[in-house]
Parts: structure tokens; sequence; C-alpha cells
């Protein structure tokens, strides 16, 4: 038979394999001997193709250990149950506990008469009955102290007409505190059938009396003094006299405004001193002292640069 190398018979052809196949076995014996040649002296086989014994033992170990690894988890995941459980019903108790101190605290304040008002304390009162405080104020027994509404407690005791300011607090566990401040009278005004109503610095009455108080000098007007109620008039008198020196103010005896700034004094001695404005209350004093020293009857400190005597 022809071929690319040639002709060749089939008989050939078949001992040409037998000699490789001879080769072939003596390769593998070689290999053999080899291998039994490395058992014998310790050393291990290389790994390749060639080796797949060498991969053996190697493939084992990988097995074992992920073997290991899942028991381990299974372990450190059966623990973990419990631990988590116990978190759980942990976060429940403690939820529950808090629940029921708010529902406690709740009922303790609102429901309950653990704290509630048993007495109401009123301070500041001179002119002003605390009967009718209480009266006005309306803050009843019993009532839980987490719901008295003092902004509206305080609201009705401004109503009263001698009352000019009012704070009110709770006392725990139960009271009620109104502290009162109370109108200071600061001029009084003449009346038609005798007597004088006593004023304070915003025209409200403070009361009534039969004779003029000392030291309380009389407002002359010829307005009703319960018309007074925030005249600026009045407001300006009122500042006149709370700016006199303290040697000058129980000489006067009444005030005159024609205007805001146009205060004028009438003293004990018959002097009348034109004051003006509330304004540069110091200059026009430390003016006046030495103005005084003429003893004139008549004194302009209005505008303290020009001041006039007569």
């Amino acid at each position: 038979m022809s071929g690319p190398d040639g002709s060749y018979r089939d008989g050939e052809a078949s001992r040409s394999a037998a000699v490789d196949g001879a080769a072939m076995s003596a390769a593998i014996t070689d290999d053999d001997a080899d291998l039994d040649h490395g058992k014998a002296s310790g050393e291990r086989p290389a790994s390749g193709p060639g080796g797949p014994r060498a991969r053996r033992p190697r493939t084992r170990r990988s097995r074992t250990w992920r073997s290991r690894a899942r028991r381990s988890r299974a372990r450190r995941s059966r623990a973990r149950r419990p631990r988590a459980r116990s978190r759980r019903w942990l976060a429940v108790l403690l939820l529950l506990s808090a629940l029921g101190i708010a529902i406690g605290v709740g009922w303790a304040l609102f429901d309950s008469g653990l704290f509630a008002v048993r007495s109401v304390v009123v301070t500041g009162t001179r002119l002003v009955p605390e009967s009718e405080v209480l009266a006005v104020a309306d803050v009843q027994p019993g009532t839980p102290l987490i719901r008295v509404n003092t902004s509206r407690i305080a609201a009705r005791v401004l109503t009263i007409r001698q009352v000019q300011g009012v704070r009110v607090s709770t006392s725990w566990p139960h009271r009620v505190v109104i502290a009162v401040r109370e109108r200071t009278s600061a001029l009084a005004v003449a009346l038609p059938g005798g007597g004088f109503d006593l004023i304070d610095a915003n025209g409200v009455i403070v009361q009534s009396a039969a004779t003029r108080p000392a030291g309380l000098p009389i407002y002359t007007t010829t307005a009703a003094a319960s018309s007074l109620r925030g005249d600026p008039d009045v407001a300006a008198a009122a500042a006149v006299l709370g700016e006199l020196p303290a040697a000058l103010r129980p000489m006067v005896t009444s005030v005159t405004v024609p205007g805001p700034d146009q205060v004028t004094l009438q003293l004990r001695s018959g002097v009348t001193v034109v004051w003006g404005g509330p304004d540069d209350a110091a200059a026009k004093a430390k003016e006046l002292t030495i103005l005084m020293q003429t003893h004139s009857r008549y004194y302009d400190v209005s505008s303290p640069a020009t001041a006039v005597t007569n």
C-alpha cells in the first residue's frame, strides 16, 4: 500500500505498531521502577498530568476541612439561637415594663388623687382680701395638679382692680401658690362730695380714703377719677414725683399737668415749680436746689440750661 512516507504492507505496519507498543511497555516499566524507587527513598512523586495518585491525599484533606467547617458553623448557629431568643425575650420584657411604668405614672398624675390640689396659698395681698383672690381664682380642690391651668388662673386674678401683677405656680404634690403684686397709690383725686380716690401711675383707682394720706399729692383735675385710667398726664405726674429728690418730694402738696411735658408742682410753702416733662430729672433737681437758695416763689426748670426764677 502506498502512503505519504512510501509504500508499506499491512504486516509491516503491524510489526511497527508492535515495536511501538514494546517501547511504551518499556517506558511504563521504567516509570513504575522510578515510582518504586521514590517510595523506597521517601520521596513523593511530582504532581502533574501523569501523577493522579499525588493529588488524592490533598483532595481528602480538603474534604475533611470542609466537613469540619460545616460542623463548626452548625455548632455556632445552634449556640447563637438560645442567646438570640434570650435577647428577644429581654427586649420584650423591658418594653412591657416601660409601658407599665408609663401607664402607672399617667394614672397617678391624671386620674388618681395622689397629686391633686389640696391647698391654695395666696401671698402679697394687703388691700385685696385673700378670700376675694381665692374666689376669683376658682381653683377646685381635688383637681389633678398637672391639669391646673396657671395662665387662666392668673388672667382671672388680674381682673381684680387692685392687682397689678400675679404669678401662679404649682408646688408638688398638692399645692397651688398665687403670688399677687398690688397697685401702689401715687396721687390723690379729690371727690366732689368729700374724700379722695387714690390712683396709681396708670390712673387706676386703688382705694378710697376719707382724708388725703400724708406724702400723697393731690392730682388737680376736673375729670372723674374713674376716667383717668391710661391717662398720659397722670403717668407723667407720677414719673416726675418718682424722680424728685427725697428731700423735696414730701414738700409737694399738689400736681397740675396741662400737658405731659408741663408738669407743675405746688409746694407746701406756696412755691410753684414748673418741672416740665419727666426727662432730665437729675439736671433739673440739681438746678432747682441751686435756685431755691434765692427763696423765690416761682421756679421754672423745664429747660435746665435756661432755668427761670421769679
